[in-house]
C-alpha cells in the first residue's frame, strides 16, 4: 500500500470519527454551560538543529453558576517546561513537566486541586502546498489532589487533528494571517478527582493567527469543549489567546549587540 494511500485512509477515518463525535455532542442531554477565557504566553528557544526548549505561562478565567461573566473567577494558573526533538521534517517528539494551580475548576468540582503533569508527545505533519495538516498524540500522567485531600494519578490520552491555512500567502512568514481549525479527543482512567468515565472530553477549536515577525505571533480562537461527567455533563465555550515568542532573548541580545557596534543606527 502506498504512503499516499495510507495518508488518505488515515485522514478519512479521522474525519469520520470527528463527525460522529460532533453529532454525539449535539445530542447530549441536560448540561451545565460555562463561559471561559484562556490565555497563554509561550517562550521557545532553538538549541541546535534537532533540539529546542519552551516555557509556557498560562491563566484561565471562568463564569460561575451565579454569574455569566467569563472573568468572574480565576480558576487556574500554570507553568510548563518543554523539550522538543525534531526527528525528521514530518516528526516532532516532545516531553514536558508542568504545574497547574487549579483553584476553582468546574471540571473537577470547583475545589482547590494542585496538579503536577508529565507528558510524552508526538506530532506528525502532512505538509501540503498552501496548508499544513498535522496529527498529535499525547500521553499524560496527572498527579492531582482530590476533594478528600488525597493525591491520585490520572492517565490521559489525547488525539488531535489540526489544520492551518495561510490567508494572504502560501507559506507562514512575517505579516501573514492564517486560519486554524482543530479537534481533539481525550480518554482517561477513572478516578475520584476527574470522574469514572473513560471518555474525558472533545475539544473543537477554530480561529486565526497573525505573525508580526517570523519569531512573534498571536492566535485568537474559539474553543468548544464537551465534558461528560458523573453528576452532570458540562459544556465550555471559551475565548483563547496565545502569544508566542521564538528566541526572544537571543534576538534582543543580537539587536543590542548591533546597536553597540553601530552607534549611528540609534539615530
Amino acid at each position: 500500500m502506498s504512503l499516499k494511500l495510507t495518508h488518505n485512509i488515515f485522514l478519512y477515518k479521522t474525519f469520520c470519527l470527528i463527525v460522529i463525535l460532533l453529532i454525539t455532542n449535539l445530542s447530549y442531554g441536560q448540561a451545565t454551560t460555562y463561559g471561559q477565557f484562556w490565555n497563554e504566553i509561550q517562550f521557545s528557544r532553538t538549541l541546535n538543529e534537532k533540539w529546542s526548549a519552551e516555557l509556557d505561562l498560562g491563566s484561565s478565567y471562568s463564569s460561575t453558576a451565579t454569574s455569566s461573566d467569563i472573568f468572574q473567577s480565576n480558576i487556574q494558573k500554570s507553568f510548563r517546561g518543554w523539550g522538543h526533538y525534531y526527528l525528521s521534517p514530518r516528526w516532532k517528539l516532545s516531553t514536558f513537566v508542568a504545574y497547574y494551580d487549579n483553584k476553582d475548576v468546574p471540571e473537577i468540582g470547583q475545589f482547590k486541586s494542585p496538579e503536577w503533569r508529565f507528558a510524552l508527545q508526538g506530532i506528525y505533519y502532512f505538509h501540503k502546498t498552501g496548508y499544513t495538516l498535522s496529527t498529535r498524540m499525547r500521553m499524560e500522567l496527572r498527579h492531582m489532589r482530590n476533594g478528600e485531600d488525597d493525591y491520585e494519578n490520572v492517565l490521559r490520552y489525547r488525539q488531535q487533528i489540526k489544520y492551518i491555512k495561510p490567508i494572504n500567502s502560501k507559506i507562514l512568514r512575517e505579516g501573514v494571517v492564517y486560519a486554524i481549525a482543530s479537534d481533539e479527543l481525550y480518554f482517561k482512567s477513572g478516578t475520584k478527582v476527574t470522574g469514572l468515565s473513560f471518555f474525558d472530553r472533545n475539544k473543537l477549536n477554530v480561529g486565526a493567527g497573525y505573525l508580526f515577525t517570523d519569531d512573534i505571533q498571536v492566535e485568537l480562537t474559539y474553543a468548544n469543549e464537551y465534558l461528560p461527567r458523573d453528576e452532570q455533563n458540562q459544556i465550555v465555550n471559551a475565548a483563547s489567546l496565545t502569544i508566542t515568542f521564538n528566541n526572544l532573548f537571543k534576538n534582543i541580545e543580537k539587536k543590542l549587540s548591533h546597536l553597540h557596534n553601530n552607534p549611528k543606527a540609534e539615530d
